[in-house]
């Protein structure tokens, strides 16, 4: 049965409900914006919430005073991102630069062709300037004019050791197998030498964590380091769990201080190009 509805949610079918969602009364553009994020084709999606408000629409629903109408939000949002869009969270969210250099595994941590040492927790760390290029932050401290740049030895402060063997692992091979125990860290980490691609491993490894009792929690991380993957699988969970959240004391204040970032999550993913076979 809902499949013929979809079926018939084109043309002029369409266009009707268009002007009603358009010009109709309040109520009938809300209802009429709940069914579409059901019924509609991926291909539609664009036009119907992004070209003609409806996305809006079903934003202002999520601060409704009624619940069942939260709920309903919830839920047409939620289908409308997960139901027949081909890209990931991982597509979503900027694309990370192409690395310059790996020198790979064997030379980590290896005085062969060291030209700088790190000092982490005590520890020294022998380390190749052409390797960790890789990284901005990096190539500006050797490149620009810190005191870094000539010298041999480098204190890094407030970072563990373990954390830092694991950011150098993938500054020097593109790739880590990253625990949730240390994925934050490493997060901070990568946030903080620019290493998008890092950060893209260690939002993979938190996303699995998410839960109703520390997405909050979570979503303040994806905020603070820049977490665009993180902060768009948090958006996810709020919207699937509503029914789990919706009684916290903090949910309807919390939804009014994202809703701009839901408003940029629908918005990247109903205008990413079309993928071709």
């Amino acid at each position: 049965m809902l499949k013929r509805l979809e079926e018939k949610i084109e043309g002029r079918v369409l266009k009707q409900m268009l002007y009603l969602m358009r010009f109709g009364e309040k109520g009938v553009q809300k209802r009429v914006a709940l069914a579409l994020a059901h019924l509609c084709s991926a291909d539609d999606r664009k036009t119907i919430f992004i070209d003609n408000n409806g996305l809006e629409l079903l934003l202002d629903l999520l601060e409704s005073t009624t619940k069942k109408q939260k709920r309903e939000a919830s839920a047409a949002l939620h289908t409308m991102a997960t139901k027949g869009m081909s890209a990931s969270i991982v597509d979503l969210a900027p694309a990370s630069p192409t690395p310059r250099v790996y020198l790979g595994e064997q030379y980590l941590n290896n005085p062969v062709l060291s030209d700088v040492t790190f000092i982490v927790e005590g520890k020294r760390f022998h380390a190749h300037r052409a390797c960790l290029l890789s990284s901005y932050i990096f190539g500006a401290m050797f490149d620009g004019g810190y005191k870094e740049k000539e010298a041999k030895d480098i204190e890094i402060p407030n970072i563990k050791w373990n954390v830092f063997e694991l950011m150098m692992r993938f500054i020097y091979t593109g790739t880590v197998d990253v625990d949730l125990d240390v994925a934050p860290d490493l997060l901070k980490a990568a946030d903080q030498y620019l290493l998008d691609g890092l950060k893209r491993i260690c939002e993979s490894v938190i996303s699995e964590d998410i839960s109703v009792e520390n997405v909050s929690h979570m979503y303040v991380m994806s905020d603070t380091y820049n977490a665009t993957s993180l902060k768009y699988s948090c958006i996810l969970f709020i919207l699937k769990q509503f029914d789990n959240l919706s009684s916290k004391p903090w949910y309807c204040h919390f939804i009014r201080c994202i809703k701009p970032d839901i408003r940029n999550f629908f918005s990247t993913l109903l205008t990413m190009p079309k993928h071709t076979g």
